[in-house]
Formats: structure tokens, C-alpha cells, sequence
């Protein structure tokens, strides 16, 4: 049997906004927001896949992207997107 991994992503518009998310399936996600399936797709417009995080737990998941909505997060995504980052955010 095959386990599930939860992803949480972050995508990058074109006017430079960031959007946060997580799914258990990314490729039919960033499907999706291409087709602005979603608020998200409406919102960045054309987008990057800048970041990408694999977890087994979905509970953990949800933490680590609650952190990366977080003023810390944000940070801790500004200096990775820089090239000045850790990786251990």
C-alpha cells in the first residue's frame, strides 16, 4: 500500500503575492489555480511554484503551514526565495 504525503506549497505571482497551501495532490492543485479553479489562481494571476514540503502526517502538515503563513514564515520564505535562507525554517 502506497501512503499518501500531504504537500504544502507556496506559489509566487507575477505581482510578486505569495500564497500558502496544501494538498494531498499537487499536480490536479496547481491545475486548479491555473485554471483559476480557485481564489488563489484569480488572485496571483500567473504563477511560480517556489517551494515544496512532504509530510506523512496531515496534522503536521497543517503546522508547518500555519507556520509559514506566520510573520516568521514569512520571513523565513523571503530569505529561502533570496537565496540567503536556511533550510531548517
Amino acid at each position: 500500500m502506497r501512503l499518501a504525503l500531504i504537500t504544502v506549497y507556496v506559489l509566487r505571482g507575477t505581482a510578486g503575492k505569495r500564497y500558502i497551501g496544501i494538498t494531498n495532490n499537487l499536480y490536479r492543485r496547481l491545475r486548479e489555480h491555473r485554471l483559476k479553479k480557485s481564489k488563489a489562481g484569480h488572485l496571483l494571476g500567473d504563477f511560480s511554484l517556489v517551494h515544496t514540503e512532504k509530510f506523512a502526517d496531515y496534522k503536521i502538515a497543517r503546522e508547518r503551514e500555519k507556520f509559514l503563513k506566520s510573520g516568521r514564515g514569512r520571513r523565513w520564505l523571503d530569505e529561502l526565495e533570496s537565496g540567503s535562507g536556511s533550510t531548517s525554517g
